[in-house]
């Protein structure tokens, strides 16, 4: 048995009886024994914990309190059901609810730790009252304004490098100069209408990680710098690898881990507590996704303890 010499940790809502006994939503999703794989070694490399229940009372800090009474009912018309991707469930809805308590419980991780890290989460279509792209909840949004109501934090950051915009996130977010949110995302991917974010870096089809990244230096890097934050949420979205079924970018394995480390690096350095959500990630080829996904996780050990080590 690992014992791990650090004081991180990681949530996941993937080992909910909503995943075990419902067929993912979507074909798109990533196969429950790719899952289970990933699950399985990111196990060797932290504790991973099973996410708690969102508290309804924090949705509605955030959301439309008739919208979520809908929700939790089922209430859901037709037309809401093809915006959000699938149909109503009460496992869509206990999956919603996971997600986003993992993220609220890496958040209190982050601020008593410095780093808080769901292995989920990112539901960043989800608006004030209404659903879109596999998203009812918007887990980000919801821990960022607990943040703020509680005096947790003053500067918010949102960094949504998901390939589709943020549109939920930048719209919650609009009025509030607390938060400032950054989306790099494909400019032709979903949403087609995109809303307006604190800056929206929109890159071509087929961009590659020399372009992504010269996009992070050159257009991202003084602005964050400007505003100051002191808290991060970071949405480290593996859909802007080649090959994925839902996004048009392409962006190798060591390009992703080298995003990853550019964003763990200056957070760590700079002693901001941040989050981290995995986000999208629709892989043609499964296991480059798993690896994605654990580079992700590596890069985040790695910058936040610079003598990481395990012992068995």
């Amino acid at each position: 048995m690992a014992e791990f010499l650090y004081p991180y940790r990681a949530w996941t809502a993937y080992r909910r009886a909503a995943y075990a006994s419902a067929p993912a939503p979507r074909r798109q999703f990533m196969p429950r024994a790719v899952m289970e794989d990933l699950l399985t070694q990111a196990a060797r490399k932290l504790p991973l914990l099973d996410a708690p229940d969102l508290p309804w009372a924090l949705a509605e800090r955030v959301h439309d309190a008739q919208y979520l009474r809908r929700w939790r009912a089922g209430e859901v018309t037709r037309a809401e059901e093809r915006a959000m991707g699938f149909a109503w469930t009460d496992s869509v809805v206990e999956r919603g609810l996971g997600s986003s308590g993992a993220t609220f419980a890496a958040t209190q991780d982050a601020l008593r730790l410095g780093l808080g890290i769901n292995f989920g989460g990112g539901t960043h279509h989800a608006y004030r009252d209404h659903a879109e792209g596999f998203s009812f909840l918007n887990d980000v949004v919801i821990s960022a304004q607990w943040l703020l109501d509680e005096g947790h934090a003053r500067r918010i950051l949102v960094l949504d490098f998901d390939v589709h915009q943020g549109n939920g996130t930048a719209s919650m977010l609009a009025g509030e100069p607390r938060a400032l949110t950054v989306s790099v995302h494909g400019a032709n991917n979903y949403p087609f209408d995109k809303e307006v974010s604190g800056l929206d870096v929109n890159l071509p089809d087929g961009a590659d990680d020399a372009a992504y990244l010269a996009a992070l230096d050159r257009q991202i890097a003084p602005v964050v710098g400007a505003f100051t934050p002191d808290f991060v949420f970071y949405l480290a979205g593996a859909d802007v690898l080649a090959g994925d079924q839902l996004g048009r970018l392409a962006l190798t394995l060591a390009g992703v881990r080298r995003r990853d480390e550019r964003v763990f690096r200056w957070a760590a350095r700079a002693r901001i507590p941040l989050v981290c959500v995995m986000a999208g990630g629709y892989n043609r080829e499964p296991q480059k996704l798993v690896q994605a996904r654990l580079g992700t996780l590596e890069a985040a050990l790695g910058a936040f303890s610079p003598k990481l080590r395990t012992s068995t």
